[in-house]
């Protein structure tokens, strides 16, 4: 009896020292994507805790986990253009937490939430009306590879400051007011019937002118002719044309034959 009791007092015994080393030698398991920010007494640390199983000390030590993966954030931002038209720009944002500095973002501005709401949010909004307004309506639609560049290069200085580095970004949708469309659809309108009546006056031109250069071409080949029908060729043309007989002349006199030598002279004049 005494044995048994001795042995539950041992085995008692071993797992209070069991619990008392686990509770005064614990650990802490950061996941993959993760980083662990170790604290002392609530101060961050220098150090910081990759993927993998750390012993801490109890009380001593707090570890806070930040994720280190892309994230994806979509932000609506509103600008003016540099003709002062309103720009509607739906973002779409993929960043993540620089590594080595999760200390410094845990202590300086918080978690993920808090980076996204303090840091990213506002920083999109301002780096989209600062490009934003270099550019017209117009140009932002036709140099939107432009604007992009512009938006990420921006974007990505100022998160740096930040210990924030961007992935990707994409303006998913730029779209304007509707009286702008309206007045783009207009404009086009206008175009395309500027255009046609384009094409129907350069047509008339163009008809006109062939008219005017048959007309020329024609009175070119008629002075050529005429120039070309000297006295000789004409009577050349009038014997070649000639019968053999003479033409009978009828008048109150007599009727008399004409003369030969008179009509080649008269055709000659």
């Amino acid at each position: 009896m005494r044995k048994i009791t001795t042995f539950n007092s041992a085995g008692k015994l071993t797992a209070l020292l069991f619990l008392i080393t686990l509770f005064l030698t614990p650990c802490v398991i950061v996941n993959a994507g993760e980083r662990g920010v170790l604290m002392k007494f609530g101060e961050v640390q220098n150090q910081i805790l990759g993927e993998g199983l750390h012993l801490i000390i109890p009380v001593v030590n707090t570890v806070k986990k930040l994720s280190i993966r892309v994230q994806k954030q979509e932000i609506s931002a509103e600008a003016s253009s540099k003709d002062l038209q309103n720009v509607f720009t739906d973002v779409a944002l993929n960043w993540h937490i620089i590594p080595q500095k999760v200390n410094v973002i845990f202590q300086e501005i918080g978690d993920e939430q808090n980076v996204v709401i303090r840091i990213i949010n506002p920083a999109v909004a301002e780096v989209i009306k600062a490009v934003i307004a270099k550019y017209t309506a117009e140009e932002i639609i036709t140099k939107r590879g432009e604007v992009k560049s512009g938006v990420d290069e921006a974007l990505s200085t100022r998160l740096g400051s930040y210990h924030v580095a961007v992935d990707d970004i994409s303006l998913v949708h730029v779209h304007f007011s509707e009286r702008f469309d309206e007045a783009v659809e207009a404009k086009q309108i206008a175009e395309q019937e500027a255009k046609r009546a384009e094409f129907i006056a350069l047509k008339a031109t163009r008809q006109a002118e062939a008219k005017v250069n048959l007309a020329k071409g024609e009175a070119e080949a008629n002075r050529l002719l005429r120039d070309g029908l000297t006295p000789e060729i004409l009577q050349r043309q009038a014997i070649e044309k000639w019968n053999g007989k003479l033409p009978l002349i009828v008048s109150k006199e007599a009727p008399k034959f004409f003369n030969l030598s008179e009509l080649l002279k008269f055709n000659g004049k």
